[in-house]
């Protein structure tokens, strides 16, 4: 593909837009860069990617952007340690397996998994989270083995799609482990930034990686990321659960609406 200003412009915006929003709501971005990157160029008269390549640059991307959002939250106690350790090893793990497996799968397959993942998120952020936020921060507890345990299984579908998982982690936190909104959304920028490392290594020694629009991608995130931190930050909790319930909805029923026809 040429490398021309509209050719930029679009991948820089795309890159931008999807990572403000990942700094304020706490995911490496690839829910709204993926289906954006699939979708966007060829309406810009850019040649389309593949469904690899985009997972590739999507893995390189959120590396970044998660760099970006866990400096923006590093003060005010939002970073549960315990919580990054347990799910960051396990994670991990999961997300090299995950990123190095994709090698073997279609296209089709590859997107199939990125709409059951959606999916189930979507269907968590609507669960009823009453009293969560009510929760001191020095009072969190939650079960360690299970955090662990769902953190491995997002890492192996996350690599796959090169979505690091923070779309899932963020409703597993709040939904299962009952950990506050402003904790999860700090906590679990600092576990997808751990998780990309698997993932964007299993992309790169497969060769899946176009790395002049992941570079793009890149500095857009490190500029976007950290404003959209801030912005989180002074947002209403119920108001960024909303956001990022709406986000991962239209992403799962656009995905699987494109599965669907493709297969007619």
């Amino acid at each position: 593909m040429d490398v021309t200003l509209n050719y930029i412009i679009v991948i820089f915006l795309i890159g931008f837009v999807g990572s403000f929003i990942s700094g304020m709501v706490g995911i490496g971005g690839s829910i709204i860069k993926y289906p954006m990157l699939l979708y966007l160029p060829p309406l810009f008269g850019l040649a389309a990617f593949s469904a690899h390549e985009v997972s590739g640059i999507s893995a390189v991307q959120v590396f970044f952007a998660t760099i970006g959002g866990v400096w923006a939250y590093r003060k005010g106690g939002y970073l549960n340690k315990t919580l990054i350790l347990y799910m960051g090893i396990s994670i991990l793990i999961g997300s090299f397996i995950g990123g190095y497996s994709s090698k073997l799968m279609s296209e089709g397959t590859i997107n199939v998994v990125y709409g059951i993942l959606a999916a189930l998120a979507a269907v968590m952020m609507f669960v009823p989270k009453k009293g969560i936020d009510d929760i001191p921060l020095d009072k969190v507890a939650f079960n360690k083995w299970l955090a662990a345990a769902l953190a491995f299984l997002i890492g192996i579908g996350s690599g796959i799609v090169g979505a690091a998982g923070a779309f899932l982690l963020v409703p597993v936190m709040l939904v299962i482990l009952k950990i506050p909104t402003r904790m999860t959304i700090a906590t679990s920028l600092a576990v997808t930034f751990i998780s990309s490392i698997g993932s964007t290594f299993g992309k790169i020694t497969t060769g899946q990686v176009d790395y002049i629009p992941a570079f793009i991608m890149v500095v857009a995130s490190l500029i976007a990321s950290p404003l959209g931190a801030k912005a989180g930050q002074k947002m209403n909790t119920k108001v960024l659960q909303v956001i990022l319930a709406v986000l991962i909805l239209a992403t799962a029923v656009k995905i699987w609406v494109d599965i669907f026809l493709s297969r007619q």
